[in-house]
């Protein structure tokens, strides 16, 4: 076909002008992409674009760091900066770079939130936001990607819902959203993503359950939903994922019980864990049949019954976490599956600490795999001894087999263990010296052998062990000195030989450890004085060298910045207060009590503070705030008199008659006596190292720290308010929350009396008060809240009673063991004897009951609830009758005292008659309340009319299901013992009881005597 002349030129024309404008376009876009790198890099730190000056126009584009053309059209393709350390915020512009395929920033410090024109990179593959602080929501138009296939926005601060709308990503195969903030439920539109491989929505914040539609995603080998608030029974749709490799779970709320045919489920699973959950009933025994399975993790949950012995054949297994659960029964049964781990030839990690389990440990341990670095078995109720060839376990990094009811020696061949980092054998009933083959654990960091009945001398050979940051060696019974040897550990923070039979003087090679943060080296016969190289120890923070012999003057410390708790005390200390003790502003407790020190006392820094200072005991102390209440300090004028004065009284002395030196002699006796009774009130000071800072805190964070006082984060109430969990502080420290209703009558006085009462108080045994908030709520009326230490073992109550107060908690899934009964008495008693005796204004607790002694995380005992505490030397007597007639004392009708039904006064009396009414409690499982008792049958005649022939009768069937401690152990000797102590303090005259310093006293030698161990005052 032939064209006109004119129809050709106009198309030659037309093809011609269709060049230039692709030529054109394609220059446009170009530019394009440079332009948005270079409004990228604007937004950038200086130091960020100095990382990225190759981006200017001296090179060419593609060749820019981190930039990759595509080869025909050259148009950016790829930007991958990660690693890079940027920092600043992503630019919008990113949105212009409409060729990307990958966009990967991780690794860095961006900032801001993800602009939304990320969605319009409809090329997009391949998205990696990991590791940066980038904040806000994700972006919903990231679901306009239409072609992605990977994103990862994982390690970010991230809030808000994950949008519904990601579910339109048909293609994406992986997803991460771990680390960030988000909330929100898990998207039942999530279904759609049919060509998911791996999902992470871990360490986040969200919450429900788990949707059906989740059981479409028939691809998916890898899901983690670990550390978010996820609840329901284990989600039936994640049983039908039988592609799944890896599934985590933990740290949820998730219940129920584990399917008995897992095996069928998840038949190529290799990582299993579930721990942190509220899972209960028996660790199927079908797991053993998944033979790929690598690792298996349980803990942490309601888990009972026996350990399958098939676990055996899990050839590949690595690590078997089963920690913090109710598993076994104490019976000699319970660790035979022990035997059948040693075909476990891959075994890293064995975790089987806080359980039920008891019998002998066996032999076979030393068996297991070679490759084996961390053993827990702490906190059962094990017995037997270590195995001798223990070091065979030549991997072992950390070996924990601590509370447990181990005897005999510790094998030498433990010093074969050279990579042991961590060794806790505390809390047995362990016996002969130390072998000195410890010295050869050169990578050891943590060594504790306190609360044992170790003998000997400390090995000289422990110097070895460069690298030790925790020595405890207290509650032992070594003697000898302290070796010099020991100093040159120069790593370590923590040194404790307290409470053993050490003499001799502290080495002066002390100050070489320049690292030392904690020293106690008290209640021992240490001698000669206190060296002077202790200054040098910069990074101090706390010195106890009290109740040793001690003497000379106190050593110049002035350098130790950082000391908080300073106990010089019952030692033979003079000369006078150094007066740079005032100018170390960290200082918050300092004891000097029971010395020989004179002269003046500072009235500036910790000495300014009453409840901070205990200087007692030093009978030519002068001066000082007013109320230590000494004699003040003479003037130069009158010292001179005063001299002179001595000086005509001596010479009248020598001239006198015998009638005038028999008068001196009786004043001289009366002065001796009275000496010695302020003496006799000094006790053992029980006191905890941890001095309360009360700082300031206001309604607004409380409010906010408890989610606007959430019901979801109450722990508990009573008559005068609601107890909130919450997280307090830079630090997320836990605290438990008291906040008044007051409305109630009394609860004003409540919050008065139990600040007066804990402000200077400080005890290892009383709940700690961090601060109260006096203040005004968002609706202006008045708002009163005290804040304590959170106690994450609750209630004494709830252990005693389980079944009665609806707790579910995995920590009281057991019962308290006999030791532990006795070991919460001492706690208690020991309370109240420093509140009795010890305290500069006496107090009477008043509201004594299991619900108000509250346990930590090692069930150590903290009295609390001081409601109705009455200080004693300032008692309103009018205040505590309105007190005795309030709702508030109504609640604890059998604990009180029958005198404070009569009218009669708060004394130490009625609470030593608490105690009894406790103490019967705890060893009977039965309450003073109990629908047993009416009329005159009480749970004192009770017990009394029981023993000694009845006493297996009346005990708490669960202490004699626990097991006897050991083979011959006394059972009925000793129930029978602290059941009559609780009598003794329950008598109806108050004349009639105990003093609560005989009591401590006699729990003690119980303690002694059938468990022939002591608890450490502190750890």
């Amino acid at each position: 076909m032939h064209l006109p002349c004119t129809s050709l030129m106009l198309f030659q024309v037309l093809a011609l002008h269709t060049l230039v404008l692709c030529c054109q376009a394609s220059t446009f876009t170009d530019q394009t992409d440079k332009q948005a790198l270079l409004e990228f890099q604007s937004n950038l730190s200086p130091n960020s674009r100095v990382l990225l000056a190759s981006w200017n126009e001296s090179f060419d584009l593609c060749n820019w760091t981190g930039v990759t053309c595509a080869r025909k059209h050259k148009r950016v393709t790829s930007l991958n900066l990660s690693g890079m350390r940027l920092t600043g915020v992503i630019s919008p512009s990113i949105g212009n770079l409409s060729f990307l395929t990958t966009l990967s920033l991780a690794l860095n410090a961006f900032h801001g939130s993800i602009p939304p024109e990320v969605g319009k990179l409809f090329r997009l593959r391949h998205l990696n936001l990991s590791n940066n602080v980038l904040g806000g929501g994700i972006p919903r138009g990231l679901s306009n990607c239409s072609s992605l296939l990977t994103n990862d926005l994982s390690s970010n601060n991230l809030e808000h819902d994950i949008p519904p709308e990601l579910a339109s990503l048909s293609s994406l195969v992986f997803l991460s959203v771990r680390g960030n903030a988000l909330t929100g439920t898990f998207p039942a539109s999530f279904g759609n993503l049919t060509s998911l491989e791996r999902l992470d929505l871990s360490f986040n914040r969200m919450e429900g359950e788990i949707p059906d539609s989740m059981s479409r995603l028939t691809r998916l080998t890898f899901l983690r939903l670990a550390l978010n608030k996820f609840s329901g029974v284990f989600p039936p749709a994640i049983y039908n994922l039988s592609s799944l490799l890896f599934l985590s779970i933990p740290s949820n709320s998730f219940s129920g019980q584990l399917r008995p045919d897992v095996d069928l489920l998840f038949p190529n699973i290799q990582v299993l864990f579930l721990g942190g959950n509220r899972f209960e009933g028996q660790i199927p025994s079908s797991l053993a049949n998944i033979t790929s399975l690598r690792e298996l993790d349980i803990a942490s949950c309601k888990m009972t019954g026996s350990i399958p012995l098939s676990f055996g054949r899990l050839h590949n297994l690595e690590i078997l976490g089963l920690n913090y659960n109710s598993l076994g029964s104490y019976s000699p049964r319970d660790l035979d599956f022990l035997g059948s781990l040693t075909n476990c030839t891959q075994l890293q990690y064995l975790g089987l600490g806080h359980n039920r389990l008891g019998g002998t440990l066996p032999h076979a341990i030393s068996n297991l795999s070679s490759q084996l670095t961390y053993l827990f078995l702490g906190r059962n109720l094990i017995s037997g001894t270590i195995p001798l060839d223990i070091g065979n376990l030549v991997n072992l990094q950390t070996f924990k087999v601590e509370e447990n009811l181990l005897t005999g020696e510790l094998p030498t061949s433990l010093g074969m263990l050279t990579r042991l980092e961590k060794l806790m054998l505390q809390s047995n009933m362990m016996s002969g010296e130390i072998p000195s083959s410890l010295g050869n654990l050169s990578m050891i960091a943590e060594l504790y052998l306190y609360n044992n009945t170790f003998e000997g001398t400390i090995p000289s050979s422990l110097g070895n062990c460069g690298y030790l940051l925790k020595l405890g060696l207290d509650f032992n019974t070594l003697h000898g000195s302290i070796p010099q040897e020991l100093m040159e550990a120069r790593s370590l923070l923590v040194l404790n030989v307290s409470y053993n039979d050490l003499t001799g003087n502290f080495p002066s090679e002390v100050g070489e450890l320049e690292n030392l943060i904690q020293l106690d080296a008290s209640h021992n016969r240490l001698s000669g004085r206190i060296p002077q190289t202790l200054g040098s120890c910069l990074s101090l923070e706390e010195i106890t060298l009290n109740r040793n012999l001690f003497e000379g003057s106190i050593i110049d410390i002035r350098g130790l910045r950082d000391l908080e708790f300073l106990d010089l005390s019952n030692n033979n200390l003079s000369g006078s207060i150094p007066g740079y003790l005032v100018n170390l502003s960290s200082l918050q407790y300092v004891n000097l009590s029971v010395n020989s020190l004179e002269g003046p006392v500072p009235t500036e820094g910790a000495f300014g503070n009453f409840s901070q200072v205990f200087i007692f005991g030093n009978m030519n102390l002068c001066g000082g705030i007013s109320e230590l209440q000494l004699k003040p300090c003479p003037v130069q004028g009158e010292v001179k008199r005063e001299r002179s004065s001595m000086k005509k009284k001596i010479a009248i002395g020598i001239g006198a008659s015998v009638v005038t030196l028999f008068v001196m002699g009786i004043i001289i006796s009366l002065c001796w006596f009275k000496k010695r009774n302020k003496n006799d009130r000094v006790s053992n000071m029980y006191s905890s190292t941890t001095v309360p800072v009360h700082e300031r805190v206001s309604y607004e964070e409380l409010h906010n720290a408890t989610g606007g006082f959430s019901g979801e984060n109450t722990i508990g109430s009573g008559n005068f308010g609601v107890v909130y969990k919450a997280l307090l502080g830079p630090e997320n420290r836990a605290v438990a929350i008291k906040v008044l209703n007051l409305s109630k009558p009394g609860a004003a006085k409540s919050f008065s009396a139990e600040c007066e009462a804990l402000k200077g108080v400080r005890h290892r045994n009383l709940v700690k008060l961090v601060t109260a908030c006096s203040s005004i709520d968002y609706k202006g009326n008045e708002f009163r809240a005290l804040v304590y230490d959170f106690m994450p073992n609750g209630s004494l109550d709830t252990w005693l009673h389980r079944e009665g107060t609806g707790d579910t908690t995995a920590s009281t899934s057991r019962a308290l063991t006999l030791r532990e009964r006795f070991s919460i008495a001492i706690d208690v008693a020991s309370a109240l004897e420093y509140l009795h005796v010890n305290c500069h204004d006496l107090i009477a607790h008043c509201d004594l009951k299991p619900s108000n002694v509250l346990l930590d995380d090692d069930l150590t005992a903290h009295v609390s609830d001081f409601g109705l505490a009455r200080l004693l030397l300032k008692f309103d007597q009018e205040a505590f009758l309105n007190q005795l007639s309030s709702a508030g004392v109504r609640g604890t009708v059998g604990y009180a005292a029958p005198e404070y039904g009569m009218g009669g006064q708060p004394s130490i009396h009625g609470d030593v008659y608490s105690f009894g009414i406790l103490l019967l409690e705890m060893f009977t499982g039965k309450r003073p309340t109990d629908e047993l008792f009416e009329g005159n049958f009480t749970l004192y005649s009770y017990i009394k009319s029981a023993l000694p022939e009845r006493v297996l009768e009346t005990v708490d069937k669960l202490i004699l299901q626990r097991g006897l401690m050991r083979v011959g152990f006394p059972v009925a000797e000793c129930l029978t013992m602290v059941l009559e102590l609780g009598l003794r303090c329950c008598e109806e005259l108050p004349r009639n009881r105990l003093a609560m310093t005989e009591v401590v006293k006699e729990l003690f030698t119980m303690r002694e005597r059938f468990f022939k161990t002591r608890r450490i005052a502190r750890r």
